[in-house]
């Protein structure tokens, strides 16, 4: 973990600025004066099960997972993170502990604001509060979404699936197919709830029938539609 300098500090704090517009200078000030930001390694840990939430946290750059440890070990991705998203607050509002693990999937920045600078905002200015809970409103809704399709559909619709949800949430490379992260066969199986060996061999049936294209880590996505009918129908 690599605590970033004061001048890349108040450009990320910028960003921020952006998302709960309009702030008053008093307001933006209490941001500035309390935002750390923190570059972390890939598979580096950015807060852990049962640690105590403290601040809201914001992706500035890279790609970050949401897990949880399941049975015998096994852990389950619960949701994914893009810039330039805030995650890790939700527990601070239950009173609670984190009750999930937060990894950098590939070299992330990160800035980190106090929660009692969050109440405060969120006291003085609705468009902060607005926003926290239209995000709150919207990952209640897709984990919803994500608990149906991965109790209720078969293997194939499943992967299809987190496919399709890696692609919304992270795009495409600039050939237009390609998904711009580069998971691990244990990730893709942890996001599409079955085993390493099932989502290894659901991907090369897929790839045999031409839907995808594999190459080491990198998946092409070249039948949409197809994908998009195996997902829908489960």
């Amino acid at each position: 973990m690599i605590v970033l300098k004061d001048s890349k500090k108040e450009e990320i704090a910028n960003h921020i600025y952006n998302l709960w517009s309009p702030l008053d200078e008093e307001e933006r000030a209490m941001i500035s004066q309390d935002i750390t930001v923190e570059q972390f390694r890939k598979n580096e840990i950015i807060y852990d099960e049962s640690d105590r939430p403290n601040k809201m946290m914001f992706l500035i750059h890279g790609k970050v997972k949401i897990f949880k440890d399941g049975i015998s070990g096994r852990n389950q991705i619960v949701r994914v993170v893009k810039p330039i998203g805030p995650f890790g607050y939700r527990a601070f509002f239950a009173e609670e502990d984190y009750r999930t693990t937060a990894m950098a999937f590939e070299p992330s920045v990160v800035a980190f604001i106090p929660m009692e600078i969050i109440v405060e905002l969120m006291k003085r200015n609705f468009g902060v509060s607005r926003f926290i809970i239209r995000h709150l409103a919207v990952e209640l809704g897709q984990s919803d979404d994500r608990t149906i399709n991965l109790t209720q559909k078969h293997i194939r619709g499943r992967l299809a699936e987190a496919l399709l949800f890696l692609k919304d949430s992270y795009g495409l490379e600039e050939d237009g197919c390609t998904l711009s992260i580069y998971l691990s066969r244990e990730d893709l199986a942890s996001m599409s709830n079955m085993t390493t060996s099932n989502a290894i061999r659901t991907l090369s049936s897929f790839a045999n029938e031409r839907l995808i294209a594999i190459d080491g880590r990198k998946i092409k996505l070249i039948r949409l539609d197809a994908l998009e009918n195996i997902s829908k129908k489960g």
